[in-house]
């Protein structure tokens, strides 16, 4: 899965202070990838290098009847 802008990914790298956190791609430019955290009243942009982070595959579920 390919890492573009409206993606969802997750920080991969373990010394980094945002590991495992989630957040959503803005920007893709020669290797970093800027990253849109959001979280009650507060949102942060972060960049990362392309190979600190991972793709979290999104899928819809449908309420049963």
């Amino acid at each position: 899965m390919m890492i573009l802008p409206g993606a969802t990914v997750r920080v991969k790298n373990p010394a980094d202070t945002y590991y495992r956190s989630e957040g959503l791609v803005q920007r893709v430019s020669d290797g970093k990838v800027a990253v849109l955290f959001e979280g009650g009243n507060w949102d942060k942009i972060i960049t990362f290098r392309l190979t600190e982070l991972e793709p979290v595959e999104t899928t819809v579920q449908k309420k049963g009847k």
